[in-house]
């Protein structure tokens, strides 16, 4: 195995505070609670400052190191079908896909999180809807995406959470 470093303290306390800030909102905080709103600022912060560190930060936070592929989920899809064991240094392009998708996700719950609080949309049905369409969508990526890294960690040979807390990929040699 080759030890390489690839998540930064920018990236995995992003992942972690975030893990645990939506978490909270989701299961345990009450959703109609000023706190529920205030967990959900700390959560877009996080999502704003994850965005702006995936252009300055370095090597494998920055989004130019996962860009979204068709190819490369094609590829990837494959390996998983024929059993190849194939481990990525950095995001996969089915991961990378995931990111995208949560990031987005997380910043239209956020959006129409605090357009319900607002004068303008208080107590507009279309808002509160969406808010509850967009909860359920990230509530399933974040299930999907631990399911992913499970099985991920599982075919690749490299432990994925291991990584997302030190920092460090124990990759395959060759």
């Amino acid at each position: 195995m080759k030890r390489i470093f690839v998540w930064d303290i920018a990236v995995r306390s992003f992942h972690w505070l975030l893990v645990i800030a939506f978490a909270a909102n989701a299961l345990v905080i009450d959703d109609d609670s000023k706190l529920h709103n205030q967990v959900g600022y700390v959560v877009l912060t996080l999502v704003l400052l994850r965005i702006v560190w995936g252009f300055v930060g370095r090597g494998y936070a920055r989004f130019a190191s996962f860009p979204p592929s068709v190819d490369g989920v094609k590829e990837q899809l494959t390996d998983i079908a024929t059993q190849r064991r194939h481990a990525h240094v950095g995001h996969s392009p089915l991961g990378a896909l995931m990111i995208y998708n949560l990031i987005l996700s997380l910043l239209v719950l956020c959006l129409s999180g605090y357009l319900m609080t607002t004068d303008m949309f208080w107590g507009t049905e279309w808002t509160e809807e969406l808010h509850e369409l967009a909860a359920i969508w990230t509530e399933a990526s974040v299930v999907m995406h631990i399911l992913a890294v499970i099985f991920e960690s599982k075919r690749t040979g490299v432990n994925l959470p291991r990584s997302m807390v030190s920092g460090y990929k124990d990759m395959p040699e060759g």
